[in-house]
């Protein structure tokens, strides 16, 4: 009903353009026929405006549609009266409102406006040819023959038109029911597609051959820090993934992203109907993998602790044996002076070598910490002032990010203590003059963790893997034990400590701890 009063006025307007400009053209005086052709004008403008009302109080229902039905029989008429009645040429007027009755109000509204048609169109004709009805042009006087020819032919097109339109109209009603029901039905569908695909927990990424991205998953745009809706191509978001052979079970991938490298286990499938587009599905493995090397870490410390364990009983008891036989030697040597200096050397390694060994100990059976909750804030705060006098801190920018009662852990303070000195002192001694080191204590992924990062970087990526193994050291003179006994203590705690090192981005290690839910009632003292 709103297309068909938008139609009316566009029709109308160009009418009455025709009229202004025959109007304007002319230099004769305003005809009869001007004036009734402007009021007609007028009248549908008129008429048009109420029907736009109607239509925007929302009455659009069946009495509203057969009014406006109506109307353009009344409007055809009119129009047939001023352009000749019977002998007019735009009876097929009321064929246009037939045909709109039956696409608005089905078959009865195009019966009742055939029927209207045919009565206005014989009343017309009849008046004008019997004189009842002055008609504006000039028209010959039909003879009863022609007269009923012209109004039995004008009744049976109406009425033709009017079953034929009806017919059409069900016919595209019922279609259109069906596109719609179908519409829905798809719509249904892709909706349900969008939210599988948005709750799949792996990566999908879709490209063309030419390597552009044409879809890319929520969780691909979490994994790879990408913008979905940005243009990118597959070798800017997965470097070698075209490369894996289409059916492959799993291949592994590592990739540099915004959160750092990423390991992803991927396969590729070609899309049927779209030659050479690929669907890539891929899961982030880096957690998994990670934990996995942890796990062979802890499994390859495990058996070198009890290794140690028994090689420091068995060195030990003889180790005091001969520091007892050089403190006798050099006790008995009154004079001798290189029997005195040699017993000294003795005694002196021998000290050292009962420490190498009291560490490996350490290393190997780590006391059972004594769990309490403590305050990782004052825990980090008190560390650094420790260690800010310490010799490798000279020249180096030592700072934390941690205030007291910030963060609660369960954890033995004497131990965390010995980690996060020896994290630190292996930062500073990793910074050296003019680096920066950084001590930070906040909630990763709801657990309280120690952030020991310094500016150097300096790990090689091959070492990183290697780097919590006792004797393993990359430092002149180091030991190789103590990050060995960090790792067993943080492990004894049910925490976790791991490692990231890149020259641009510094060296990070990471300590997490089980959170406490015991609270926290007296001032940490590191008791």
């Amino acid at each position: 009903m709103v297309w068909l009063a938008v139609f009316r006025v566009v029709a109308t307007s160009v009418l009455l353009l025709t009229l202004a400009l025959r109007r304007f053209s002319s230099n004769s005086e305003l005809t009869r026929a001007d004036s009734f052709a402007f009021t007609l004008v007028g009248f549908v403008y008129v008429l048009t405006l109420g029907y736009a009302i109607s239509l925007r109080r929302g009455n659009s229902g069946t009495a509203v549609a057969y009014a406006q039905v109506l109307g353009d029989v009344v409007l055809a008429t009119s129009l047939v009266f001023l352009t000749g009645a019977a002998e007019s040429p735009f009876t097929f007027t009321y064929s246009i409102a037939v045909i709109t009755a039956a696409v608005i109000l089905f078959q009865n509204g195009a019966l009742v406006a055939a029927t209207a048609s045919t009565i206005a169109f014989s009343a017309l004709v009849l008046g004008t040819n019997s004189g009842l009805i002055d008609p504006i042009q000039e028209s010959q006087v039909l003879s009863p023959g022609r007269l009923a020819f012209v109004l039995s032919s004008n009744g049976i097109a109406q009425f033709l038109i009017a079953i034929l339109a009806s017919f059409l109209s069900r016919q595209v009603a019922a279609a259109g029911g069906r596109v719609m029901a179908r519409e829905a039905r798809i719509q249904q569908l892709v909706d349900l597609q969008n939210q599988i695909v948005a709750a799949m927990p792996s990566g999908l990424i879709t490209c063309e051959a030419s390597g552009e991205v044409t879809f890319v998953n929520p969780v691909a745009s979490a994994i790879l820090g990408v913008d979905a809706g940005s243009k990118l191509a597959i070798e800017q978001l997965l470097p070698g993934a075209l490369a894996i052979r289409p059916g492959t079970r799993r291949a592994e991938l590592t990739v540099p992203t915004s959160g750092g490298e990423r390991v992803l286990g991927l396969t590729v499938t070609r899309l049927d109907g779209r030659p050479g587009a690929s669907l890539v599905v891929f899961q982030d493995l880096t957690e998994l993998r990670r934990t996995e090397e942890q796990l062979r870490v802890a499994d390859h410390l495990a058996s070198l602790g009890k290794l140690s364990a028994q090689l420091a009983h068995e060195i030990r008891n003889p180790l005091a044996s001969m520091r007892g036989a050089a403190q006798l030697l050099a006790k008995d040597a009154t004079d001798d002076s290189s029997t005195t200096r040699l017993a000294g050397i003795l005694m002196r390694e021998s000290d050292r070598l009962s420490a190498l060994v009291e560490d490996f100990l350490r290393f190997a059976r780590p006391p059972p910490p004594k769990l309490k909750a403590i305050d990782l804030g004052r825990l980090v705060v008190e560390a650094v002032e420790i260690l800010r006098e310490d010799p490798l801190a000279h020249g180096v920018q030592l700072t934390s990010q941690a205030e007291p009662q910030q963060e609660l852990a369960l954890g033995d303070p004497d131990q965390l203590r010995q980690v996060l000195i020896n994290l630190v002192r292996n930062a500073l001694a990793a910074a050296g003059q003019g680096g920066r080191v950084r001590v930070s204590a906040r909630p990763v992924a709801g657990q309280p963790t120690i952030i020991v990062w310094d500016s150097a970087g300096k790990i090689p990526k091959a070492d990183l893997v290697r780097i919590f193994e006792p004797f393993y050291t990359t430092r002149e003179g180091g030991t190789g034990l103590g990050l060995s006994t960090a790792h067993s203590i943080i492990r004894s705690h049910g925490g976790r400590i791991s490692v990231r090192s890149a020259p641009e981005a510094g060296t990070e290690f990471e300590v997490s701890l089980q959170p406490s839910t015991e609270i926290l009632t007296d001032a940490y003292s590191g008791s």
